[in-house]
């Protein structure tokens, strides 16, 4: 195939486009405000390396898509790893790990299928965050899990959500508050 690759133009099948005049998606996903609540939506797309041999997504891709979605959600919910575990975010670094995670595996995905990781708060804990998560292909649940992710300071010990954490998951939907 010809075709050359520069910071400011592509061809791609004979057509140029030009870079500078398009912009990138937002590589983090969106968080989306409708009648089923707030949720964070990544969009992901199947490659080879995600699947086994047959070509149906390997079990291990739905937890790293998942950490991606949950990650990105909290980048743009303002409370990201890296802020908390430099410690802007609080008295001392911390950072988010998952407690438990129960997972069901519904249906497979298969090679460069799209696929969107939602993420959903459930519940909010004095140093805890429930999330419920699935992997979706054109609306049908492929992968759910329930994950549950406590605040831990680097030397391992649990720290209360602080205020500003607190409210920005509550602002991100209707979180059962314990």
């Amino acid at each position: 195939m010809g075709g050359w690759v520069s910071y400011t133009s592509l061809i791609v099948n004979g057509i140029s486009t030009n870079m500078s005049t398009h912009t990138w998606p937002d590589l983090a996903g969106r968080i989306i405000d409708d009648a089923a609540g707030r949720r964070h939506l990544l969009p992901v797309r199947v490659y080879f390396e995600d699947t086994d041999f047959a070509q149906v997504v390997y079990h291990a891709s739905y937890v790293r898509w998942c950490e991606r979605g949950r990650s990105d959600f909290l980048r743009l919910l303002g409370t990201d790893a890296r802020r908390l575990i430099d410690g802007s975010d609080s008295v001392e670094p911390a950072a988010f790990v998952v407690r438990r995670m129960n997972m069901d595996f519904n249906r497979p995905g298969r090679i460069d299928d799209l696929l969107e990781v939602e993420t959903r708060v459930k519940e909010l804990g004095g140093a805890s965050v429930t999330l419920d998560q699935a992997v979706l292909r054109d609306g049908v649940k492929l992968f759910e899990a329930n994950v549950v992710l406590v605040l831990v300071t680097v030397s391992g010990k649990p720290l209360r959500l602080s205020d500003a954490i607190r409210a920005s998951f509550g602002a991100a939907g209707p979180a059962t508050i314990r």
